[in-house]
Order: structure tokens, then C-alpha cells, then sequence
């Protein structure tokens, strides 16, 4: 029995997702295995060889397909290892880890270990961001410099416009799913309309166990005082999750090695899917990472 999805049927409809991303990816990639004592982890790697590494982690429900495909202005510079989130992703090991402890940063130390990389460009995204403020607080020493972008484990949005502008639309779309429905509750999470990312999406929601998702713990102050590394955190203005603005207030006192953050005008949790918005980050990250 599956940990994480809702049938072996809804399993291959999602792995299927991670393919047809791959299919999309400019770049050749290669796939990793790693062990780690919380399970087997997949590392999908494109970029050139002997470039500059940045180890990249995804949101929730995606995949490192689905993140190589955001980054491909980044990739054309760096060696990018896009891990598959242990308990987020199709690719990695069925099975959960908890999100209110420090086993996140356990598991990515581990990850890095077999990925044989020591100190590491290191940027997350949504679930990913958590994983990362993990590793940052538990081995701080394993990140030479740190992208948050619209991060979970900093802050909390509004439980009202949670529930009425998120919980509702999601439970009509999963109560009884269609387009119409998919459309409206994926316009709260993505600022673009893409169809291939709300099928995507659609497709998620409905075979992931929803009701074992836990919400990650918040970081604490203080947390990051042993971190040396530079940090960039871009937030997003009309998160429903991470407000953008309460996000990098909440930054600029939670890490001491802030040294650049942004609010994305415009932007909701899923910022642009553009080619436009894709340009902007990469040469964004590339100045960051150096």
C-alpha cells in the first residue's frame, strides 16, 4: 500500500507528469540514485560538467522535471542536481518524513553525502524552502550560499483567506472534479495560467493522500545564528500561503546572512510560468550564486 498516493493508478498518472516535464527540459539530464537511512532518493542533473554546482529542491506534490523546466536559464551555467523532495515526489522513496523535526536536514546532509558535494549552492522552493532552512539550521556548514524562494517554514498566511480562497475551491474541485472547478482553484496557486502546469496540478491534488499532508514548522529565532552563508529570499505579494511581504520581514530576522530579498510584485505562491520570468530568475540566481 502506497504511503503517499491514493492507488497504484493514481501513482502512474503522477509519475507520468514527471516524464512528460523531463520531455520538456532543454538540456540532457541524467538520473541518481542515493541512499539515505530515510529512504532512496532520485537526483535528476543537467547543466555542464564541471560547472559550478547548485543543488535545487522543488514544492510540494512536484518533481525535479517539473523545477529543471523553471530553471533552465540556470542550468545553462551551473551543474544544477534537482533532488526529487523524500515524501514530495513521485521519484523518491513512498514514504513521509516529519515536518516537526529536524529530519529534513537530516535526510538532505545525507543526500549531499551520496551526491559526494560538501559545501553547496543550495536553493529551495516552497516544501523545498523548508528542507533547506533545515539543513541550514542542523549543518549550517554544508551551504556556501542559500536561495528561499516563496518558502514554506517562515511564516503563515491568513486561516480565513486560507479556507475561503483555497480549502473551499480545493475541496469542490476534489469532491467532484472538473475543469471549471480545477481552473478556479488553481488560479489562487498559480499567477499564470499554464495548462500543462494546472492539469499537473489537477492531477496531484486528486491522487496525493491530502489528509497525511502536515504543514512544516515555522523556523525559530536564533535558529540560524551559526550560518555564515550569504541568503537571498524572494516572496511572492499575493501568497495566499507566505504572504510576500510578512515573509522577508520575517527574513530580515530570522538569518543574520541576509544579504538580498524581494517581494514579487504581481506574483501569487507559483510565480510566473514564462519564458520571460524564467530569464529574469536565472540571471536573478546567477548573481546571487556568483
Amino acid at each position: 500500500m502506497s504511503e503517499l498516493f491514493k492507488s497504484d493508478t493514481a501513482k502512474s498518472k503522477v509519475h507520468a507528469w514527471h516524464d512528460r516535464f523531463r520531455a520538456r527540459v532543454k538540456a540532457p539530464t541524467t538520473n541518481r540514485e542515493v541512499m539515505t537511512r530515510f529512504g532512496r532518493t532520485h537526483v535528476l542533473i543537467a547543466g555542464p560538467e564541471g560547472a559550478p554546482a547548485v543543488v535545487a529542491l522543488h514544492g510540494a506534490m512536484a518533481s525535479s522535471a517539473h523545477l529543471l523546466v523553471e530553471l533552465e536559464h540556470l542550468v545553462s551555467k551551473y551543474r544544477v542536481y534537482a533532488v526529487d523532495v523524500l515524501g514530495q515526489s513521485v521519484m523518491s522513496e513512498d514514504t513521509r518524513l516529519s515536518v516537526k523535526n529536524d529530519d529534513y536536514g537530516a535526510w538532505l546532509g545525507e543526500t549531499l553525502d551520496g551526491l559526494g558535494l560538501d559545501a553547496v549552492n543550495l536553493l529551495g522552493i516552497s516544501w523545498g524552502g523548508f528542507a533547506a532552512q533545515r539543513l541550514a539550521a542542523t549543518a549550517p556548514h554544508r551551504i556556501s550560499r542559500l536561495a528561499l524562494l516563496v518558502p514554506a517554514g517562515m511564516v503563515s498566511g491568513s486561516t480565513w483567506d486560507g479556507l475561503v480562497k483555497m480549502g473551499l475551491p480545493m475541496t469542490m474541485f476534489l469532491l467532484a472534479p472538473n475543469q471549471q472547478r480545477l481552473r478556479k482553484f488553481v488560479s489562487q496557486l498559480m499567477t499564470t495560467q499554464d495548462d500543462e502546469w494546472m492539469a499537473s496540478l489537477g492531477d496531484a491534488f486528486s491522487s496525493y493522500e491530502m489528509r497525511k499532508m502536515v504543514v512544516p514548522k515555522l523556523s525559530s529565532l536564533g535558529e540560524f545564528a551559526s550560518l555564515k552563508a550569504p541568503v537571498l529570499v524572494l516572496g511572492a505579494e499575493h501568497d495566499i500561503s507566505f504572504p510576500g511581504a510578512k515573509l522577508v520581514a520575517r527574513a530580515k530576522e530570522l538569518f543574520p546572512t541576509l544579504t538580498d530579498s524581494e517581494v514579487l510584485l504581481g506574483s501569487k505562491h507559483s510565480p510566473p510560468t514564462t519564458d520571460a520570468f524564467r530569464a529574469w530568475l536565472g540571471a536573478r540566481l546567477a548573481a546571487f550564486f556568483g
